[in-house]
């Protein structure tokens, strides 16, 4: 038997991201609206409007999926190869300096232990995927947007990678990849996530929010809070 068939026999461990607040100190679809908001690609009506439902989510209160399937209409006609190229810069211009160090360095040492890493995320590809590339992180679960002949549709590949549609995509994912979920890891900061965190051997409470700290103090699950990156630092003293 080669090398390569006795690795895919041989359960592989797993160390699972989310994103925003986890390996991001900021919210990447609020970081989004503030650049179309900056470029004079969305009026002070619809940032207000946007900010307002990224807080309905916060206490636990939104629809996620009628705001995310209400929010991809904007994308409709769009040219996936061009959001792929404003995506890029926006992610270097704005989201890059909120990746927390010591996310950066908890995934170098998961790649370091040849763990399969992977950011599982509620947002789409066009974040996620660079932000993966930056970490050098190969795999990315998110949101997925239907694509025509290059262009969007503004309908969503359903279910969207959230609470329960997180375990549909990471189930494909681990069967894909032959992970033992028993010895894996999964860090979030979110109580959205906790079906994921239940599924993992090794769940990490990340910057939780409050239901998740005390759901994490009780099960006495690792806590971990990270200190936020010298850019965010930065600006919430200016």
């Amino acid at each position: 038997m080669t090398q390569a068939a006795i690795e895919r026999r041989t359960p592989r461990i797993g160390a699972f991201f989310d994103m925003d607040k986890t390996i991001l100190s900021d919210n990447s679809a609020t970081l989004y609206m503030r650049y179309q908001y900056e470029r004079g690609e969305m009026s002070k009506r619809e940032l207000l409007r946007g900010l307002g439902a990224y807080i309905q989510y916060k206490i636990g209160i939104l629809d996620i999926r009628s705001w995310t399937l209400d929010m991809m209409v904007q994308f409709s006609g769009q040219s996936e190869k061009q959001l792929e190229q404003k995506s890029i810069a926006w992610v270097e211009d704005m989201v890059v300096e909120t990746i927390y160090p010591e996310a950066e360095r908890l995934v170098e040492e998961h790649l370091a232990e040849s763990h399969v890493v992977a950011i599982v995320s509620g947002a789409t590809a066009f974040v996620v995927r660079p932000i993966a590339a930056r970490l050098g992180i190969e795999h990315s679960l998110y949101t997925r947007l239907e694509v025509e002949n290059g262009l969007f549709t503004g309908r969503v590949i359903e279910p969207i990678c959230f609470e329960e549609g997180k375990i549909y995509w990471l189930q494909q994912f681990i069967d894909e990849q032959g992970i033992d979920l028993a010895k894996s890891y999964f860090y979030t900061d979110s109580i959205t996530d906790l079906p994921l965190l239940d599924l993992v051997g090794h769940p990490v409470a990340t910057n939780p929010d409050p239901l998740l700290y005390r759901t994490a103090v009780k099960r006495r699950w690792p806590v971990r809070f990270f200190d936020p990156p010298k850019a965010a630092a930065r600006s919430t003293t200016t």
